[in-house]
């Protein structure tokens, strides 16, 4: 099941016509992102104190579908669909507010989004923490 994360459209997230800039659907996507890791108990900033390590991202690749506008709230989802040693693969979605009898509404955009794990003090690849995968895994 997807982790669910509500983002609300606010004047700043929208270009001259009056839709979501194609750009701040990456930044929903970090959000939504960041606090599906936080629900399992992974704060970004814990990571790397505790581990020295953090995500970094490594390949976007986003799918515009319909826009969104001003005082817009969508649901932003991020699910694991493929976890290696040193990088996973999210699948993430923007859905339109629920339509009355249908489970969620109409899909904005999608993307896939790999992370890999770096050593922060050098930024270079590194393997996963193996307590890290094994509870991404389990989610």
């Amino acid at each position: 099941m997807a982790f669910r994360w509500p983002v609300r459209i606010y004047w700043e997230d929208t270009d001259a016509g009056g839709v979501v800039f194609y750009a701040n659907y990456l930044k929903f996507f970090e959000r939504a992102r960041t606090e599906w890791l936080r629900s399992l108990g992974l704060s970004q900033q814990a990571l790397r104190e505790l581990t020295g390590g953090m995500f970094v991202v490594t390949d976007a690749r986003v799918r515009y579908l319909r826009p969104a506008r001003l005082d817009d709230e969508l649901i932003v989802t991020a699910q694991l669909a493929e976890s290696a040693r040193a990088s996973l693969t999210i699948a993430q979605q923007a859905l339109a507010p629920q339509e009355p009898g249908a489970a969620h509404g109409p899909l904005l955009c999608e993307g896939s989004i790999r992370i890999g794990w770096v050593d922060a003090a050098t930024m270079r690849p590194a393997r996963i923490p193996p307590a890290v995968l094994q509870r991404l895994s389990a989610s």
